[in-house]
């Protein structure tokens, strides 16, 4: 099983989320091809109502602590309520990575 698919798995289960994506970024870095090491994650969830950003990624990070204690280098996390994710229409953008010795 891919990192993305155990992401997804995992977050599935912890949140019973509304909507949920993965997107692997890791091409948008300095890593070899093929890499499973920078996620995006826009998670949708009933469970994030009431808490404050810190206490929904903390959700997040507990259910994959495996995956960041080994491959997965950098998470960017986008956690709404259903009524959030109704007022956008799309996620924010990832930035670019500027570290790694990655030039363009």
């Amino acid at each position: 099983m891919s990192t993305e698919d155990t992401i997804i798995n995992k977050l599935q289960i912890a949140l019973e989320p509304q909507h949920l994506e993965v997107i692997n970024e890791s091409h948008k870095h300095n890593v070899p091809p093929g890499s499973e090491s920078h996620f995006k994650v826009i998670a949708v969830a009933d469970v994030f109502t009431g808490k404050m950003l810190i206490a929904r990624h903390r959700m997040i990070n507990q259910a994959l602590q495996d995956e960041l204690q080994g491959s997965v280098h950098a998470l960017s996390l986008h956690t709404l309520t259903p009524e959030e994710w109704s007022k956008l229409d799309k996620a924010p953008e990832s930035p670019p990575c500027m570290g790694g010795g990655k030039t363009s």
